[in-house]
């Protein structure tokens, strides 16, 4: 019984082949939440590959139907023991998105996983299968070492969709609130700084979508016959797309930028490299806010992005003018931002702008907020500390992540500081064709995830005390 034996484990669980076999199944199940008619998917993936799983490591469970017509279920299981001191929440996500099946390389599919050299190809390998299935295997190593003890309770939420925007996540986590109760959440998604570098992040930039359109009359009219008298919504809303964002990327709407970034976070960003590792795009050096290093601009700011535009028919382009133009754009936020008042600032901004004719409207369900716990929370130096005394690697710690996570659900739903540690990295092709997981990172994981488990044993109940004390002065 010791923390060797637990890292142990979980190498030769890696090493034996059983992890690998263990995912296999998982990946193979159409989980696909985007799709309408996945329903029975989604439900099978918690009660054929899940439940089983867990069962054996002591957790009790119930599936909780989604209070958001048409989408997935939701899982909530506990482990308990009598003498327990404190509890940890963990958290996964069994939907995947859209397959693309036909756009994957000659020789793969996202429904099996296929091993060349390092990559483990499958639609969920890296996001999330993957990732929770090497938490919940780590688990397995530490209990097997410790004699099927832990001295701490296991609370787990795994949800059915997560890639449609995590609906009736908030709402089933306040009505569970209670048995949901825990002193830390440690979870793992998204990626990693790089493929070599363990990393822990602390929450999530937010995102909030919102559309723009222009509805200017009924019908397109030919651009000889009408060209000059007639006003064009595209010209139009290109140019006030130009007043939001300007043309190297820096958001012109003084209510949709953030608070100076914190000394905290500065000097937790100050050495880190972003654009580096395979398949790695390059790093355009001029876009973007001025003055900040690309790690601050990625971590530490709001980004606002046009995602999709149209006008016209853009496939079979015809002499006319279009009656309407539309763009879907989205403002990736970081703490510190008036989340709460973007609609309005957009407003005010188009019609001191001249554009009221532009309608602008939030996008259903695609909506997150963004959170971060302190990098000088006591559990960010105790997971620091565990993940580089098993790894022989010093990690990085990224105050949030670039992307977003429903991670306001636990910080603030819940009450929880918040740790992620993800298992995969920037170019595992997520949300695309030739999706992977990487098997030496999934070897590493399991290993540093074993680590943080058997830590929580003997150190937890300490770092709770420690933190309730410094809430308290």
């Amino acid at each position: 019984m010791s923390r060797q034996q637990a890292l142990d484990n979980a190498k030769a669980y890696f090493d034996s082949g059983e992890f690998y076999a263990q995912l296999a199944p998982r990946i193979a199940i159409r989980s696909e939440s985007q799709e309408p008619n996945r329903l029975e998917e989604l439900h099978n993936y918690l009660t054929e590959q899940i439940i089983p799983d867990i069962e054996q490591l002591g957790f009790t469970w119930e599936i909780v139907d989604n209070p958001v017509t048409g989408f997935g279920p939701f899982l909530l299981a506990e482990r308990l023991e009598p003498e327990a001191t404190f509890s940890v929440l963990t958290y996964g996500h069994g939907d995947v998105i859209r397959g693309y099946d036909d756009q994957w390389a000659e020789g793969l599919s996202p429904w099996q996983i296929t091993q060349r050299e390092d990559r483990w190809y499958g639609r969920g390998t890296a996001d999330n299968k993957g990732q929770h299935t090497i938490n919940l295997a780590a688990l397995r190593c530490v209990l097997k070492a410790s004699g099927g003890r832990l001295g701490y309770n296991v609370k787990l939420v795994l949800e059915m969709g997560e890639e449609t925007g995590s609906p009736g996540l908030k709402e089933v986590c306040h009505r569970y609130r209670e048995r949901l109760a825990a002193d830390v959440f440690i979870g793992s998604d998204g990626p990693r700084l790089n493929a070599d570098s363990p990393t822990l992040f602390l929450g999530s930039r937010g995102s909030f979508n919102f559309d723009l359109k222009l509805q200017a009359r009924e019908g397109a009219h030919h651009s000889g016959n009408w060209g000059g008298v007639l006003k064009n919504p595209a010209v139009r809303l290109t140019n006030a797309i130009s007043t939001l964002v300007n043309a190297n990327g820096v958001i012109q709407i003084q209510g949709l930028r953030p608070a100076p970034i914190p000394d905290a976070v500065r000097q937790a960003l100050a050495l880190l490299e972003v654009g580096i590792g395979d398949n790695a795009p390059s790093i355009d050096t001029g876009w973007g806010e001025p003055e900040l290093s690309p790690a601050e601009r990625l971590f530490g700011w709001n980004t606002l992005e046009v995602l999709a535009m149209k006008a016209g028919n853009p496939d079979a382009p015809a002499n006319a003018i279009p009656p309407y133009a539309y763009a879907h754009c989205q403002l990736r936020f970081v703490v510190g931002s008036d989340q709460d008042n973007f609609l309005a600032h957009l407003r005010y901004h188009l019609d001191q702008h001249g554009y009221s004719d532009i309608e602008v409207s939030a996008a259903r369900m695609s909506q997150m907020n963004a959170t971060r716990l302190d990098p000088e929370d006591p559990w960010v130096s105790w997971a620091l500390t565990s993940m580089q005394l098993s790894t022989n690697k010093t990690p990085t710690l990224l105050p949030n992540l670039g992307g977003s996570l429903p991670n306001d659900v636990f910080a603030e739903t819940l009450g929880l500081p918040t740790l992620w540690v993800p298992h995969s990295y920037p170019s595992c092709s997520q949300h695309a064709p030739d999706e992977h997981l990487l098997g030496s990172i999934a070897s590493e994981a399991l290993i540093l995830m074993a680590g943080l488990f058997w830590d929580l044993s003997a150190q937890g109940a300490a770092i709770h005390k420690e933190r309730a004390s410094c809430k308290s002065h």
